[in-house]
Parts: structure tokens; sequence; C-alpha cells
């Protein structure tokens, strides 16, 4: 078995073809197998011995697989998410929607929350982790991603204020099986342009009923915003992600139905999310 600072410098050159932080993939990788922290790993990096599934793991990264299904978990908000190709793994960008809603309720935090499309369960976990006296009911059309979600639920000790309900957006009726009204809906809906070419870790291993959207990427917006008046509570805010230049259609779809909007920009600068509130 070689030692582990030989296997990261030829795990970062198998890699650099495919990925924009190969030392980085590399690092996670071997802390991964090594079942330690990558912090743990860079500190005693001169004594370690390489285990032999690195080998393996590097191989299925450089066929372009994402490093959170090789590893079988993603952080968000500080929490740890088990993912799987059954849901999307949560992204850096969405934690705007939790800074968002602590912004709003930051006096008085939201009684019922409502996840639209939950995946991972990653947005309505974070916000119950940060506002310990709500409940919360999470909602996706796949069952698979529903048993991720309460996996991560039963992890995080949060599954008994949290329920998990089968439904499908696209369905006549969906928003009654939903038991609002809601004080806060978090919603990272699909928004992606069925024209565009995902990068390929995307594109080959991330479920695509959970990125596209249609030709112009807004299908799912002009279902679920219309049916918002049936779920918002009458002081209630809707947070929903957007594609970095989807502001302007989405904020004319939400002013058709007469939702006063904002809009919120992610740490890199880009359009981000959208906050609803009914007009009054």
């Amino acid at each position: 078995m070689a030692d582990a600072a030989s296997a990261l410098r030829m795990a970062g050159l198998q890699l650099d073809s495919i990925s924009g932080s190969p030392r980085l993939d590399a690092e996670l990788l071997l802390a991964h197998a090594l079942s330690i922290t990558r912090e743990q790993l860079l500190l005693d990096l001169p004594k370690l011995v390489t285990p032999p599934e690195f080998a393996d793991m590097v191989d299925r990264r450089a066929k372009c697989e994402p490093i959170a299904h090789i590893i079988g978990s993603k952080e968000f908000w500080g929490l740890d998410f088990t993912v799987s190709p059954e849901v999307l793994i949560p992204r850096p960008d969405s934690e705007t929607l939790i800074e968002e809603a602590l912004r709003i309720f930051a006096d008085k935090g939201p009684d019922k929350i409502l996840d639209l499309g939950t995946g991972s369960g990653a947005l309505l976990l974070a916000a119950l982790h940060e506002f310990p006296d709500a409940t919360g009911v999470a909602m996706d059309a796949s069952a698979a991603a529903l048993q991720v979600a309460h996996g991560n639920a039963d992890r995080l000790d949060l599954t008994h204020r949290a329920h998990f309900v089968l439904q499908d957006w696209s369905a006549a009726g969906w928003t009654e099986s939903l038991s609002g009204p809601f004080d806060l809906i978090l919603a990272n809906p699909p928004y992606v342009s069925t024209a565009v070419k995902l990068a390929a870790d995307v594109a080959q291993f991330e479920p695509h009923q959970a990125l596209f959207a249609g030709g112009e990427g807004l299908d799912d917006y002009r279902i679920i915003i219309p049916a918002l008046n049936r779920l918002l509570a009458p002081d209630g805010v809707a947070l929903l992600e957007i594609g970095f230049d989807q502001a302007r259609p989405v904020s004319e779809i939400a002013v058709e139905h007469d939702y006063h909007v904002d809009s919120k920009k992610d740490l890199g600068g880009n359009d981000r999310l959208l906050s609803l509130r009914c007009q009054k």
C-alpha cells in the first residue's frame, strides 16, 4: 500500500481532467476511506497508509461520479445529510434560503414550515434545526427521496417534528393533502431548461426530475406559485430558489398572482431566491 501523501498526489493527477478541485476531491475520498476527518488527514498525512479501497473510489470519481455519491453524504448548513442517486445533492447556494428565513423570522420563528420537493430533506431539516419550536411538512413526488429524507430526520433527531407526504404537484388537488396553512414555505423546484447541457457529474448521476423544468425552466413555478394562496398563512412567506437568470420571469409569474416579490443574491452575487408575500 502506498503512503498517503504519494497516493494523494497520484489521485490529484488522475482527477485533474474532470474536476475543478482535484486535490480537494482526493483528500475528501481518502479521509472517507480512512474514516477520519479531512482535517485529521492533513494533520497526520506523513504517517498514514492508503487503504486498498481508495483506488476504486478515485476511479469512480474519474468517471465523473459525484463525491457525495461515493462517500454517501453531503454537508449542508453545518449538518451532515445522507444522499443517494434518488435525490439532488444539496448545494451551498441553497443555504441562501435558510439565511433569508432567519432574517425574516428573527423576532418570532414560524410555527409551521412546508418544504416542496424536499429531496434529501436538507431545507426543511436545516430550518427545523434553526427554529426549535416549529414543525414541518416535507413533500416529494418520489417515494425513494422521501425515504432518504426520513432517514436524515432520524439521524438529526427531528422525526418527531417532521411529517412526510408523498405527493406530486402535477396532480389535481395536490394541496389538499398538506395540513396548512404554513408560515414559511421553502422550495427548490426543478428550474433547468431542457436546452441546457449540464456538467457530466450532474447530468449522468443526479435525478433529472429534480433538475429539468421544460424549455424555459419555468414549468414548475407555473404550477407552484398559483397554488401558494391555498397554502400560505395570511402573513406567511414563500422562499423559492431560482436560477441565476430567472429573477425576472419568475417574478412576473408571481406578480400576475398578486404577490409582492423581493429577490436575494447568493454569495457569488447571482440572483438565487425570490421571497413572495401576499399583497395586502
